[in-house]
């Protein structure tokens, strides 16, 4: 096999409380993970060297910091691979608005360098590198809808109604480390357990703030809620309302405002990237 295409899948916070601050500055978290048939998409092109570039459809993002780049570093030193890869991002989900992009990107490049470069590491041990990357990544590895503790990598399992959802995102891009470290965070919801989850009334600790820092996030979801109820996914700024079938989403959709970004997409209970590497058996 010299090429492999896989996709990124995006992700919500269908709920999303943060429980206490831990003495290295991170946060605890519990949240419940919804990944969603949409994402970026990613080509991988082994090469006769051990060089690995990367090339995007946005030219901003190519730079040693693109969490694409580091996954394959990391990947091919922790494995001492000898072989490259040309990749090729095609970004399609708005950046900086907490649906997972980055960190599902750099999942899929785990997952699809282990399969181009015949390494056979372990999810396990995948998800283990991808943690280094990004609290994020794990979930995307393993590739399913979880409800999440610790600061997003302790998953557990949990298979949701496969909804409708619209997502929006104004324009705007949301700086999570800024609204993590604001003074004016919530940070002491009370812990659930997961028999609570689907009973517990759900919320986004991040959004109050955010709607006060960015008033257009605010604006958004007063828009949004006159279609159905609505809230914010991660740190913002896409925020996003389950609708009961795609012709009443589409028809919120159709209404949106110029300057704003919308897609349909419906809640998957497995990533879509596990069929796609099934997929080359």
């Amino acid at each position: 096999m010299k090429h492999l295409t896989l996709p990124a899948v995006a992700k919500l916070n269908l709920f999303l409380h943060i429980t206490d601050r831990r003495p290295d500055g991170y946060h605890n978290l519990q949240t419940l993970f919804q990944l969603l048939d949409v994402g970026d998409e990613l080509t991988f092109t082994l090469r006769q060297d051990d060089e690995i570039r990367l090339d995007c459809n946005n030219s901003e993002l190519i730079n040693e910091q693109n969490l694409v780049l580091r996954a394959a570093r990391l990947l091919q030193q922790y494995s001492n691979c000898t072989q490259g890869c040309d990749i090729y991002l095609d970004k399609r989900l708005p950046m900086g608005g907490g649906l997972g992009g980055g960190s599902s990107d750099a999942a899929t490049t785990l997952l699809g360098l282990n399969k181009l470069w015949q390494l056979n590491l372990t999810t396990d041990t995948l998800a283990g590198l991808g943690l280094k990357l990004g609290a994020d990544v794990p979930l995307f590895v393993r590739g399913y809808t979880a409800f999440a503790e610790g600061v997003g990598e302790k998953l557990q399992p949990l298979p949701m109604a496969e909804k409708v959802y619209l997502v929006v995102t104004p324009d705007c891009h949301i700086s999570t480390a800024e609204i993590f470290q604001h003074p004016d965070l919530t940070r002491n919801t009370p812990i659930i357990s997961v028999d609570q989850v689907l009973t517990a009334p759900w919320r986004n600790d991040c959004q109050p703030l955010v709607e006060q820092l960015y008033p257009i996030v605010a604006i958004t979801l007063q828009w949004l809620v006159e279609y159905a109820p609505c809230q914010m996914t991660g740190t913002g700024a896409s925020v996003f309302a389950a609708f009961p079938d795609q012709t009443s989403a589409q028809h919120a959709l159709a209404q949106l405002p110029p300057s704003w970004r919308g897609f349909i997409a419906k809640g998957v209970n497995q990533s879509p990237v596990w069929a796609a590497l099934a997929d080359t058996e």
